[in-house]
């Protein structure tokens, strides 16, 4: 969601009916609803957004691509559209194509043999969503929130006959699609789900569950650091963004969820960027934890302000203090729209807070300081918003339990999946849980956790179906079927976007066949999916 806000019902009502109704307005949304289009059924795209694409065009513009090879379909048009954006002179406003470095996660930003762009600017890849919407003549409904209580769904037999909206609007259709990042319209359903981390013995994993004292990013305290007030006296209190629980046993599960944040965009051009402002109710004490890292000699501040055109960067969190709100977003995934609100707000304070501390405070060293005051938010992104994303990262909300869970071995490529619909390829990617005390009475950060695959793997259809017993017409391309560990994976924009293309072959070949998409024949299925060219496993036969 772009923001959790309750919006005025504006005056509406009144039916609204099509083949396919797709909820939310993400980057799976979109894709799905082209592919609906090209198969010759009618979509409506109910949005709770304003903007389109998601994190995709929210300020996630380092993709995290893994390996670039096995992103097929319309997700590999998107970014060959973004290509084509870039070779253009007048896309380069504030920097010359050659001073772009080309760098990128392990691919170069600009494929010219492929002719792909896997590094981009929001406004860019806002642009490629609308100019889709507009070619396909896409009928999208933005501002629209699923009315959630009781009365909001109805079913019938076990299908969804319809929605309705908080502007009181219904919405009915012949199947249906959940592509929001936290899966309400799933969730309304009856569909069930999981929320937080299962323990590595639900389904025979390693890196599931609370992961105290596993450092495999630079995202926890390397050095010794008080979390007291007074340091080394917890009689005066713990330091504000600790939390005063102890972990349970290693292994052990949670409803504890990977923290979130915003991708900010900054830029270091003079005549493109706005200083960094002092938001409402700034406590610098707040951010006395980040000053104690600072004292111990650590100078990675600037690790992750990945460059994308333009003199701008991607920026996400880094180190042991940073962007990532840690430990509060607990209850986001199933929280009303007013408390969702609240947490949005109060993570865009804390990270506005913290930018603001790194440029101003004199706690922060020097040459931290002096390089802080070269960057500042992008003016010419979001410029609706104040320059700051109208997207928080939901790295992870609430997960299905579908027909088929893909778990850690599936997503470290060490097994066959059944029935692939698409593939992944990125790094078991969870960031941390928890921030808490140890023994020895200093603090240190939990849950993060960045594990390769052997190779990259293919996902299985019955991820994307809820139990046919439980709905028979909805599918579910982002808050797919998985264990906490292999969503780490799974959770990347371009799988989205595969699997948002996949979801909707699945819903329109239900439509044309006349059965579930449980039942739909997967020779059926995946037939159009590899005439469509998407990847669906690692064989030459793709």
């Amino acid at each position: 969601m772009a923001s959790a806000a309750r919006p005025v019902p504006p005056p509406k009502g009144g039916v609204r009916q099509a083949d396919v109704i797709i909820y939310g307005g993400t980057s799976a949304a979109v894709m799905a609803a082209v592919q609906v289009k090209k198969m010759g059924k009618s979509v409506i795209v109910v949005s709770p957004d304003t903007h389109l694409g998601g994190l995709s065009s929210g300020g996630l513009g380092f993709t995290d691509t893994g390996n670039k090879e096995v992103i097929g379909g319309l997700a590999r048009e998107f970014y060959q559209r973004l290509y084509q954006h870039y070779q253009k002179k007048e896309s380069w406003a504030w920097q010359k194509p050659e001073e772009y470095g080309n760098k990128g996660q392990g691919t170069p930003a600009i494929d010219g043999t492929s002719r792909t762009m896997w590094i981009f600017e929001p406004h860019a890849a806002e642009q490629v969503f609308e100019d889709f919407v507009k070619e396909y003549k896409l009928t999208i409904y933005r501002n629209e929130w699923l009315d959630r209580s009781p009365k909001g769904l109805t079913k019938q037999a076990g299908h969804i006959r319809s929605f309705r909206t908080l502007s009181g609007t219904v919405y009915k259709g012949l199947q249906f699609i959940d592509a929001t990042y936290e899966g309400d319209l799933m969730a309304a359903a009856g569909v069930k789900y999981h929320v937080g981390r299962e323990a590595n013995s639900v389904y025979g994993e390693t890196w599931n569950g609370v992961q105290a004292g596993v450092f495999q990013h630079g995202h926890y305290f390397k050095a010794n650091v008080s979390p007291y007030k007074v340091p080394g006296d917890p009689a005066s209190g713990l330091l504000p963004e600790i939390s005063s629980d102890k972990p349970a046993a290693n292994g052990t599960g949670d409803a504890k969820i990977q923290t979130y944040c915003f991708r900010m965009c900054l830029s270091n051009h003079p005549d493109n960027r706005v200083p960094f402002p002092k938001p409402e109710g700034y406590n610098a004490d707040r951010y006395e934890l980040l000053a104690r890292v600072f004292a111990t000699g650590w100078r990675e501040t600037f690790d992750k302000y990945d460059p994308i055109p333009n003199r701008k960067t991607d920026t996400n969190n880094h180190g042991p203090f940073s962007t990532d709100y840690i430990g509060k977003n607990y209850d986001y995934p199933e929280a009303s729209y007013e408390r969702r609100k609240a947490i949005i707000k109060d993570h865009e304070l804390y990270q506005k807070g913290l930018m603001y501390f790194l440029a101003n405070d004199a706690r922060v060293p020097a040459d931290v300081h002096q390089q802080m005051q070269q960057w500042g938010l992008a003016k010419d992104e979001f410029m609706d918003n104040g320059n700051w994303p109208h997207q928080l990262y939901i790295r992870e909300a609430r997960r299905m339990l579908g027909i088929f869970v893909m778990k850690e071995a599936d997503a470290l490529g060490k097994t066959t999946v059944p029935q692939p619909i698409g593939m992944g390829s990125y790094a078991l990617d969870a960031h941390n849980a928890q921030r808490y005390v140890k023994e020895d009475g200093f603090v240190q950060n939990e849950g993060d956790i960045g594990v390769h695959p052997d190779k990259p793997y293919s996902i299985a259809y019955g991820s994307i179906l809820p139990k046919e017993s439980e709905c028979a017409n909805l599918l579910v391309p982002v808050c797919v079927s998985s264990s906490h560990i292999a969503y780490g994976s799974i959770r990347m924009e371009p799988v989205f976007m595969i699997l948002g293309q996949s979801a909707a072959t699945a819903a329109v070949l239900s439509i044309n066949n006349n059965v579930s998409p449980q039942r739909l024949p997967y020779e059926t299925l995946s037939k159009v999916l590899l005439s469509d060219k998407q990847r669906l496993t690692l064989t030459p036969a793709n």
